[in-house]
């Protein structure tokens, strides 16, 4: 009987233990078999992606430069990097902004040899570098000046016959340009393009190119001034003797005394062609002033002098009327002989004058004038000039 119940235990004890190995063993497999599933899945994700290998080009980027110097050299903004991974990591690489830093905090004006190990490449966890070209940088470290340079102009051809370059003028004459020391030591000053003067009759102004080195365009670029032109007159100087004095007082034709007056003028070249005399260019005319008892002295161009005559002195520049009487001929009393009237052609020589530019400048179109201010006399100079639409002279 003690036989069979231990027996019996011993059974039941293998029993109750195959119970619980069983359970055990069946929880363990569970668990495995969700890590192996979620193994495989991540596997075939990452591992089981092809890889791929593939050249990116990855640019430079300097930093913490000090504010006194520049890199002078040209040097190679990308470079080319050899990578290796997932085709997917690698096509995600061309959204993200992959540079090659240099820092440059520590420079110093020099010659610098940078290294592109390819542990410096920041490429994302997945991604091997292979390969960095070019392997090193060099980079050569200025100072940074600023520098006046005055303008220059060149110029061909020539100007009209008849006239001159007067001035010509540049806006702005200088430019100020900040870049390195061994670059602006070179340069003492700017040129422009050639400036075509041929023919040019009149003041002008112009757009004009600088004709700049490589070297100052990656500084400031293709740049231009404005070319201020100033054409003038030829003339020559001419003393005119015994010019006889015309006088109109109420359309009466009266006699002046002194009957003739001295004319110095500066003569444009261009009128003085086949000998022609310089006194039939111009005509005397005595002009009666309001409360004064003196006439003006005036000198009037020629109908057809389309350029401008500067007088330089009249002397004497007042005359009086012969009889002393610079009233009105018709209100004078019974006796006085009236003088007869001019003839139309003294009316055309004498009756229109304007006054001109101030000296012998030709003016541009539209743009102001300007007086020559080269000649040395006591009395103010004045230019006149016969223009087309004629007006009587006024008392």
């Amino acid at each position: 009987m003690e036989k069979l119940d231990e027996e019996m235990k011993k059974r039941l004890d293998t029993l109750l233990n195959r119970i619980n190995l069983a359970h055990i063993f069946s929880k363990d497999w569970l668990l495995k078999f969700i890590s192996l599933v979620l193994a495989i899945g991540l596997w075939s994700f990452v591992g089981g992606e092809d890889r791929v290998d593939k050249n990116v080009m990855i640019p430079i980027e300097i930093i913490n430069l000090p504010r006194d110097l520049v890199i002078s050299n040209q040097f190679k903004k990308e470079i080319e990097v050899s990578v290796s991974g997932p085709r997917s990591m690698i096509l995600e690489m061309n959204n993200r902004a992959i540079t090659r830093q240099v820092d440059l905090s520590s420079a110093t004006p020099g010659t610098m040899v940078i290294v592109n190990d390819n542990d410096q490449i920041p490429v994302p966890r997945g991604i091997t570098v292979q390969r960095v070209q070019p392997s090193s940088i060099i980079l050569s470290l200025d100072k940074l000046i600023q520098k006046q340079f005055p303008i220059s102009a060149r110029t061909v051809g020539n100007v009209a016959d008849g006239y001159y370059l007067k001035e010509l003028k540049m806006n702005p004459d200088v430019i100020t340009i900040a870049g390195p020391q061994t670059i602006m030591s070179q340069v003492d000053e700017l040129h422009t393009r050639s400036i075509n003067l041929e023919g040019m009759k009149q003041s002008a102004q112009r757009q004009v190119p600088l004709e700049l080195d490589p070297s100052i365009v990656d500084l400031i670029g293709e740049t231009s001034v404005t070319a201020e032109i100033r054409i003038g007159l030829e003339t020559v100087t001419r003393t005119l003797d015994k010019m006889s004095v015309h006088a109109v007082i109420d359309g009466v034709k009266r006699k002046v005394k002194p009957e003739t007056v001295k004319v110095t003028a500066n003569i444009p070249k261009k009128l003085l062609v086949d000998n022609i005399d310089p006194k039939s260019l111009i005509t005397v005319a005595a002009m009666q002033q309001e409360g004064d008892d003196e006439l003006t002295v005036k000198v009037i161009p020629r109908f057809d002098v389309e350029v401008p005559i500067e007088i330089i002195s009249i002397v004497p520049d007042t005359v009086s009327l012969a009889d002393g009487n610079a009233k009105s001929i018709n209100k004078t009393s019974p006796g006085k002989v009236q003088s007869p009237a001019p003839k139309k052609s003294e009316m055309n020589a004498i009756g229109t004058m304007t006054l001109d530019y101030k000296k012998d400048e030709i003016p541009a179109s539209g743009g102001d004038e300007a007086g020559k201010g080269d000649k040395d006399s006591d009395t103010q100079p004045e230019v006149l000039r016969n223009q087309k639409s004629k007006r009587k002279l006024d008392e």
